[in-house]
């Protein structure tokens, strides 16, 4: 067996896999596919060329966000331990108000796309949308065109691989992805050393779940598996918006985010993200959240509104096409401080002060982890040592249960 396929199969192995399709665009002889628990995983298609192997296993240990994250330096502004850098923070939105409507907090990634493409500033914008075929499957796209400009708008909460994309490192394109899919673009131009690099926008991320947690919840919307959609969002048209679908046949059903996030989608999230460093896409040039009103424990409160975003400039460029979006009035956007923002998202932070905990147990009980590199985490761990001891503990116990089943 080819080096190259022992690297990647020990990622998928441990469970440390994101789907994020990086080393399907080192090997275009992987496809990500979805695998028995409904996450994307590469599966081999055709032959990889052994004068290849070992140029593309150094490609991958180097790139894949299952190995190793490497928090981007410095380009300069302000720092928050759980955020990262910043050259500019600001609360944002579309400027068209349908654009606004229609996406999942202000619509301001589908502005800037939409503006990167009429301005020329980028030849394409790659990203994901709903599957035409089947609404309730993700796919990459070509985002801005008239075919997937409904489809593109609002997040997508299941599997999709970005950087599996061919274009994906061009150099006239920008790249929306998660932040996995950043992280994993800017390791391989790094590791390149590529002169001329795509633009790389992100946006806060909770996790990958199941596309099975989808389904299921189709179904306990009482639309079964058979029966073909016309459309499927998991959020927009309104802040955060509904998940709705709607049949071929006119049947439609919807339930609330709160709903679909936290009792279905959210609790059926691949191992990767429950042990991500870097939900906010320190990685990308830009990154977009929800700037949620909240409740008095600093917890959104998720109530119907108009939609607002969070949107940090991490570099100098990402600054610069702000803006630049600005001025062209694709998007608005205020001056916004960056604890500010750490304060209305309080899983981002504590997912990243109990990171290290969490891998501690993980190891503790036989399983491989990724190396996350240059962000603090057992610094954070150290502030609240009787948190982290109990974090720790959990890890271990649920790890020590996953060998038992696996072996079964």
């Amino acid at each position: 067996m080819k080096e190259f396929d022992n690297a990647v199969r020990a990622v998928v192995s441990s469970g440390n896999c994101s789907g994020c399709g990086a080393c399907a665009l080192i090997d275009p002889g992987l496809r990500m596919s979805l695998d028995n628990a409904g996450f994307n995983r590469p599966i081999r298609v055709t032959e990889l060329d052994p004068s290849q192997d070992a140029r593309a296993t150094e490609e991958f240990r180097a790139t894949c966000p299952g190995l190793v994250v490497r928090r981007p330096d410095s380009s300069g502004g302000d720092f928050e331990a759980s955020l990262g850098w910043a050259v500019s923070s600001w609360r944002a939105w579309a400027v068209d108000s349908e654009t606004r409507f229609r996406g999942s907090s202000g619509g301001v990634l589908s502005a800037l796309s939409d503006w990167l493409l009429s301005s020329g500033r980028t030849a394409k914008v790659i990203g994901a949308a709903a599957d035409t075929a089947e609404p309730r499957r993700t796919v990459v796209v070509q985002l801005g065109m008239p075919t997937v400009r409904e489809r593109q708008s609002s997040s997508r909460y299941a599997p999709v691989s970005v950087a599996e994309n061919e274009s994906s490192l061009d150099a006239d394109v920008a790249v929306i992805g998660k932040p996995c899919e950043a992280a994993a673009l800017k390791q391989l131009s790094d590791f390149r050393q590529l002169e001329n690099r795509p633009l790389l926008l992100s946006f806060f991320c909770a996790g990958v779940p199941s596309q099975w947690a989808t389904d299921r919840l189709l179904s306990e919307l009482g639309i079964p598996d058979e029966s073909p959609l016309r459309t499927l969002r998991y959020r927009g048209h309104g802040w955060p918006g509904e998940f709705y679908a709607e049949t071929v046949d006119g049947v439609a059903a919807a339930t609330s985010y709160e709903e679909s996030w936290g009792k279905q989608l959210g609790p059926s999230m691949q191992w990767r993200c429950k042990v991500c460093p870097d939900g906010v896409g320190e990685s990308a040039d830009i990154v977009a959240g929800d700037f949620w009103t909240t409740d008095e424990r600093g917890y959104p409160t998720f109530e119907e509104g108009a939609g607002v975003s969070a949107l940090i400039a991490r570099t100098r460029r990402g600054h610069e096409t702000i803006v630049a979006a600005m001025k062209a009035n694709a998007i608005h956007a205020e001056p916004l401080d960056l604890r500010e923002i750490s304060s209305i998202q309080p899983y981002q932070v504590e997912r990243r002060e109990t990171l290290w905990a969490r891998l501690v147990g993980r190891r503790l009980a036989g399983w491989r982890t990724p190396s996350f590199r240059g962000y603090g985490l057992m610094r954070l761990a150290a502030a609240r040592p009787v948190r982290s001891a109990r974090y720790a503990y959990g890890s271990f116990r649920r790890s020590l249960a996953e060998t038992r089943n696996a072996r079964r």
